[in-house]
C-alpha cells in the first residue's frame, strides 16, 4: 500500500491555457510511456461533457493510438454505482437505490398541493422544493436547524414564517415516505458513496494513478473526496483558473470570506476555489502551477488582467497601477447591436468569417437560448450546421408539440385552433400524408368563422350537409379515442390515453428519433410512477404537462460542423476555441438574476450556512473569466431587447472600465447592417391593372357594384383573380356574421309564417338562445335585437293593416344593362295597396347616408328595384314604387327604423340615377379599358381585404413625383 503524501498534490491551470489541452499533454507526459499505460489510471470530472471535452484533448495530444483512462463524471444528476463500484467494485457498501427525479417531483406534488391549488403550482413548488431539499444535503444541513433557525428568528416576515413552518412539516413527512418506497435521495445517495469512495481511498488508497480535474464545487462530500485524492501519493488535484497571487494579492484573497458569520462575497469568480481550498484545508501558496507541454492559447499577461477586471469593488483602484500590456487584453474584442436579432446575425457572421480560415476552431457560449437558436437559424443559410449542444426542451420538438396539441384538444373539447393545430402537425396522419392534408384543409375551410359547438358531436352538426362532410367522416375515427379522456384525471391515466390516441395517429412515428424516444420515456415515467393523488380537471392538463416537457433537454445528436460549437455555460467548462464568442452580455442574462427560493428566506439561508442567491452569479463570472482566456474572444450584446433598452452585463462594464473601453468589431457590426440591407428601395405605385376588355367579366352582383366604383383594384382581384378573404378560424361573430344570422331568420319567417307579426319574435329569441352563440354577445346583443326584432314586427302589422302584403324574400333576379348581366336577391319584396312593389333591403347596421347614395356608392337598392322594373324576379311582376332600408341600428332613442332614399325625389328619378351610375360604371371597367385603380374613392372603400395585395402602406398618401423629364 503507498505512503499518503505528506503534502498536497494540487496544481492549477490558467485561464490563458487551454485546460483540456494542457491536462491531457501533462498526463501523457507523465504517465503515457507507450499506449497502455494511462489505461490504469482514473480521471475524476465534473459532468458528461467535461468527458467528452478531455477525451478529444487525449485524441489530439497522443498523435496516434492511446488506451484512455477511465474517465468519470461525478457531477452529473445520472450519477450511479460507477463512483462506489467501478473505482472499487471490492469495497463497495449497497446503499439504497435513488428515487427517479421525476417520480419525487410528483411525490412532492402530492405532498403539498394544498385545497384549491393547480396541479402546475403544486409542480412548479415541489421543483422549488426538491432543491431545497437537495441544497440541505449536499451542505448536510440537519433538518433540526430549520426548526432552531424558526426559533431564533421570529422577527421573519409572516409569509416566511409559513413557509418554514410548512417546509418543516414536509420534511418530517418525507423520510417516511422514501423508507415506504425503499429509496433515499439522490443527492443523500451521492453524498454516501463519494464518502464511501473517499473514506476507501484513505484506508486503501488505489495503486494506480488517479486525477480530479475541473471540479470547483465545494460542497462537502465532493471537498473531502478531493482532499483524499490531494494527499494520495498517486493523486492530484487540477483546478481551473485559480488566480495566482501576483494578479489576486493575499489581502484581496483573504477578503473573500467566508468568515464565520458572514457567507463572504459569493458573487466573485474566485470565491468558490477558495472556499473548496478551506474545506480540503490547503492554501493558496501550497497549489502549484501544471507542468505541461500544453499550448498557450493566449499570452499570460491576459489571465492576470481578467483576474484584475474581476477584482471586488473595493479594490479596483488598483487599475490604476497596471502596466498598460495587463489593461489592453489584446485579442480581446467587443461589438453591440441594435437587438437579438442584430446580435444573432452579427455572431453568425463572425462563425463563418472564423471557419474561412483552414482548421481554425470557433465556439458560441451564451446562457441565452433563444440567441444560440437565432445563430443556429442564421447559419443554416450558408449550410452550417451548428446544434445547439445544450438541447432543447422537448415541449419544443415535434413529438412534445404534438402531445401537447392533443391535450389542448381534449381540454377544449375539440375546438377548431387546437383540432386544426392537431391535424396539421408533420407527425399526423398515419397513411397517405397527401391525402390527409387534402381533407384537413377542407375542414381548415368549413371551419372559418365563429366556434361550432363542442364536441365531436357538435362538429358532426356543424360539417353535416357541408362540403367537408366526407373529409371529417375520413379523419373522424382518428379521434374518438381523445373523446374518451374524461377529468379528473391523474397523469398516468392521461398518458394513457394520450398514447392510445397518437400511436396509430402518427403511425407510431412519434416514438421515433432521438426526441421521440425521449418522450416514449418520459410518458413511461410517468405511467409509472405518476401518484393518483395528483389528479387534475381538464384545465389543468396542458401546463402540468408543457412543465413536465420543458424539463426534459432533447441534445443533438453527432453531425455537426466539426469546427463550430454552441455550448451553455456548463458545457463550454474546460472548453476552448480559436475563436470564443461570448453573447448575451446584458445584466438578467449573463449572470442571469437569482432565481428565487420561495421555501427558504434569504436570511435562513445564510443561519443554515447555505450558498446565497449570489452564488451562482460567482460560477457565471469564473466561467467568463475563463473563456476570456481563448486566442481570440468576441464579446457581444444588444442595446436592447423585446420590451426595453438593456443594461450592460457587469461583466462587460468592468473590462470596459479597466481597459478604458474594448477595441470594437466594427466590421462585424457593419456587415450585420449591411447584409439584410436592400439599398434603395423603391415604394411601388399605385396599382392599376388593365387587362383587355374581351377579358373583363360581363356579369356582376348587385353588392359588387359599389365595391367597383370606389375601389376598383378589389373588385379586379374579388372577380378576375377570384382571391376571396376568409374568415379567422374560431373567430368572434362578427357584424357580417350578425346580419346574415337575422336576415336567415326573416327569411324563413317570411317561408314559413307568411310574416306573421306574432311569430317573428319567437324566432328571435330562438335565434339568440342558439349554442353557436357567445354567452358575452347573448349578453350585449338581446336587448338590442329583441328591441329592433319587435319594432319590425309593428311595422308588418301596421303594413298588413293597411293592405301591404310581403311577396317574396331572399329573392334571386337578373336582368341585362348596358351589356353587363346585373344579378341580386332582395331581402323582400312587398306588394303596395295601390298596385307596384316596395323594394325592402333589412340593415342590421346604419343604412347608407344619403350623400352617399347621391354620388353613386350606395347602388344596391336601386340597383334592385331596376331589377324589378325589367321583371327580372321570376314571378315578381309590377313596377317598383318604394324603395326602404329597414335598419335594426338606433335612432332618435330606439333600435329599429325606415329610410327611403327615393322620398325625396320620387321612384323614378332615383331609379334613372341608379341606372346613369351603373351605365357609366360599366362602361368604364365591364365593357371599356379603365384601368382597375386602387382606392380610387377612399372614403367610399372603407374594408381593407386586399390592402396588403396592392400593398397601399407602400403608396396610399405618397406626394406623385415629377418624372425626370419634366422640364
Amino acid at each position: 500500500m503507498a505512503e499518503p503524501a505528506l503534502k498536497p498534490s494540487i496544481f492549477s491551470i490558467p485561464a490563458h491555457r487551454s485546460f483540456a489541452d494542457s491536462l491531457a499533454a501533462g498526463l501523457v507526459r507523465r504517465f503515457g510511456d507507450g499506449p497502455l499505460a494511462l489505461a490504469t489510471g482514473r480521471i475524476l470530472l465534473p459532468n458528461a461533457r467535461a468527458v467528452r471535452t478531455i477525451t478529444e484533448a487525449f485524441v489530439r495530444a497522443s498523435g496516434g493510438g492511446l488506451v484512455l483512462p477511465r474517465l468519470i463524471a461525478i457531477g452529473d444528476p445520472e450519477l450511479d454505482d460507477r463512483i462506489g463500484g467501478a473505482l472499487d467494485p471490492a469495497g463497495a457498501e449497497p446503499i439504497p437505490p435513488a428515487i427517479d427525479p421525476l417520480e419525487r417531483q410528483l411525490a412532492l406534488a402530492a405532498l403539498i398541493r394544498q385545497p384549491g391549488e393547480s396541479a402546475a403550482e403544486a409542480m412548479r413548488l415541489a421543483a422549488d422544493l426538491a432543491r431545497a431539499f437537495d441544497q440541505l444535503i449536499v451542505e448536510e444541513v440537519a433538518p433540526s436547524r430549520l426548526a432552531e433557525v424558526a426559533a431564533d428568528r421570529p422577527e421573519l416576515a409572516g409569509h416566511w414564517q409559513s413557509s418554514l413552518d410548512r417546509l418543516q412539516a414536509i420534511l418530517a413527512l418525507w423520510p417516511a415516505e422514501l423508507a415506504r418506497r425503499g429509496v433515499i435521495d439522490l443527492a443523500e445517495r451521492r453524498n454516501r458513496l463519494l464518502r464511501g469512495v473517499a473514506r476507501r481511498w484513505r484506508e486503501s488508497p488505489p495503486p494506480e494513478f488517479t486525477v480530479a480535474a475541473g471540479i470547483t464545487s465545494s460542497v462537502p462530500a465532493v471537498a473531502e473526496l478531493l482532499k483524499t485524492v490531494a494527499f494520495m501519493a498517486d493523486g492530484m488535484v487540477v483546478l481551473p483558473g485559480l488566480a495566482s497571487p501576483a494578479a489576486m494579492p493575499e489581502a484581496e484573497w483573504d477578503a473573500l470570506g467566508p468568515e464565520e458569520d458572514e457567507r463572504g462575497e459569493e458573487s466573485h469568480p474566485q470565491f468558490h476555489l477558495k472556499r473548496l481550498l478551506d474545506r480540503i484545508g490547503v492554501a493558496r501558496g501550497e497549489v502549484e502551477m501544471w507542468r505541461s507541454s500544453g499550448r498557450a492559447a493566449s499570452p499570460a499577461a491576459r489571465s492576470r488582467g481578467v483576474v484584475n477586471a474581476m477584482a471586488s469593488a473595493r479594490f479596483s483602484d488598483k487599475w490604476n497601477g497596471l502596466p498598460p500590456a495587463e489593461r489592453r487584453l489584446s485579442g480581446v474584442r467587443a461589438a453591440e447591436f441594435a437587438d437579438p436579432a442584430g446580435e444573432a446575425l452579427g455572431i453568425a457572421i463572425a462563425i463563418r468569417e472564423a471557419l474561412e480560415t483552414p482548421a481554425r476552431t470557433v465556439a458560441l457560449v451564451t446562457p441565452d437560448r433563444t440567441l444560440a437558436a437565432r445563430v443556429s437559424g442564421h447559419l443554416e443559410r450558408w449550410g452550417i450546421a451548428a446544434d445547439d449542444s445544450a438541447g432543447k426542451p422537448l415541449a419544443q420538438t415535434p413529438p412534445g408539440t404534438l402531445l401537447l396539441a392533443a391535450a389542448a384538444l381534449a381540454a377544449e373539447e375539440f375546438a377548431p385552433v387546437p383540432l386544426l393545430a392537431l391535424l396539421k402537425h408533420p407527425l399526423a396522419g398515419a397513411d397517405d400524408r397527401l391525402a390527409w392534408l387534402g381533407d384537413v384543409r377542407q375542414l381548415d375551410l368549413a371551419l372559418r368563422g365563429p366556434r361550432p359547438p363542442a364536441g365531436l358531436d357538435g362538429l358532426d352538426r356543424h360539417f353535416a350537409g357541408g362540403r367537408a362532410e366526407r373529409a371529417w367522416a375520413r379523419i373522424r375515427p382518428a379521434l374518438e379515442p381523445l373523446a374518451r379522456l374524461s377529468a379528473p384525471a391523474d397523469l398516468a391515466s392521461l398518458c394513457a390515453g394520450l398514447v392510445a390516441f397518437l400511436s396509430p395517429l402518427t403511425a407510431e412515428r412519434i416514438w421515433a428519433g432521438a426526441d421521440g424516444r425521449a418522450l416514449a420515456d418520459l410518458v413511461a415515467r410517468l405511467q409509472s410512477g405518476a401518484p393518483a393523488a395528483l389528479a387534475m380537471d381538464e384545465t389543468e392538463w396542458l401546463p402540468v404537462l408543457r412543465l413536465l416537457l420543458d424539463q426534459v433537454a432533447v441534445r443533438p445528436p453527432f453531425g455537426g460542423h466539426p469546427r463550430v460549437a454552441i455550448l451553455g455555460l456548463i458545457e463550454a467548462r474546460l472548453q476552448q476555441a480559436d475563436l470564443m464568442i461570448l453573447g448575451g452580455l446584458n445584466e438578467g442574462v449573463w449572470p442571469a438574476l437569482p432565481a428565487p427560493d420561495p421555501w427558504l428566506a434569504p436570511m435562513v439561508r445564510s443561519l443554515l450556512g447555505l450558498p446565497g442567491l449570489e452564488f451562482r452569479v460567482g460560477l457565471a463570472a469564473h466561467d467568463f473569466a475563463e473563456a476570456l482566456g481563448a486566442p481570440s474572444v468576441l464579446v457581444t450584446r444588444a442595446r436592447r431587447d423585446s420590451r426595453a433598452p438593456t443594461i450592460a452585463s457587469r461583466l462587460w462594464l468592468r473590462l470596459e472600465a479597466m481597459t478604458g473601453g474594448l477595441p470594437r468589431a466594427r466590421r462585424i457590426e457593419q456587415f450585420a447592417a449591411a447584409i439584410d440591407d436592400p439599398g434603395r428601395l423603391a415604394p411601388v405605385s399605385r396599382p392599376e391593372p388593365a387587362p383587355p376588355a374581351a377579358d373583363r367579366p360581363r356579369t356582376i352582383r348587385v353588392t359588387d357594384v359599389d365595391r367597383l366604383k370606389a375601389d376598383p383594384f378589389a373588385f379586379y382581384a374579388k372577380t378576375m383573380l377570384r382571391l376571396r378573404p376568409l374568415e379567422p378560424v374560431d373567430a368572434d361573430q362578427s357584424a357580417a356574421w350578425k346580419g346574415n344570422a337575422v336576415h336567415k331568420v326573416l327569411e324563413q319567417w317570411f317561408v314559413d309564417g307568411r310574416c306573421d307579426p306574432d311569430d317573428l319574435l319567437p324566432r328571435a329569441r330562438a335565434l339568440i338562445a342558439g349554442e353557436a352563440i357567445h354567452p358575452m354577445l347573448r349578453t350585449l346583443w338581446q336587448p338590442r335585437l329583441l328591441e329592433a326584432i319587435d319594432w319590425i314586427a309593428g311595422e308588418e302589422a301596421a303594413n298588413q293593416a293597411a293592405g301591404r302584403t310581403p311577396v317574396a324574400a331572399e329573392k334571386k333576379g337578373a336582368t341585362t344593362i348596358g351589356g353587363v348581366r346585373l344579378e341580386g336577391r332582395a331581402d323582400r319584396i312587398d306588394s303596395l295597396p295601390g298596385g307596384g312593389l316596395a323594394i325592402v333591403d333589412y340593415k342590421t347596421g346604419q343604412p347608407p347616408k344619403p350623400g352617399t347614395i347621391t354620388e353613386g356608392f350606395a347602388l344596391q337598392l336601386g340597383l334592385l328595384g331596376l331589377i324589378a322594373r325589367d321583371g327580372g324576379f321570376e314571378g315578381v311582376g309590377g313596377t317598383p314604387m318604394a324603395h326602404e332600408y329597414w335598419s335594426l341600428a338606433k335612432k332618435n332613442g330606439q333600435f329599429g327604423f325606415r329610410q327611403a332614399p327615393d322620398l325625396k325625389i320620387g321612384s323614378e328619378m332615383f331609379l334613372e340615377s341608379t341606372l346613369r351610375h351603373f351605365l357609366a360604371a360599366a362602361a368604364a371597367w365591364l365593357t371599356g379599358d379603365a384601368p382597375f385603380t386602387a382606392k380610387l374613392h377612399p372614403a367610399f372603400a372603407p374594408y381593407g381585404d386586399y390592402d396588403q395585395l396592392m400593398r397601399l402602406d407602400e403608396w396610399y398618401g405618397r406626394e406623385e413625383r415629377p418624372s425626370a423629364s419634366a422640364s
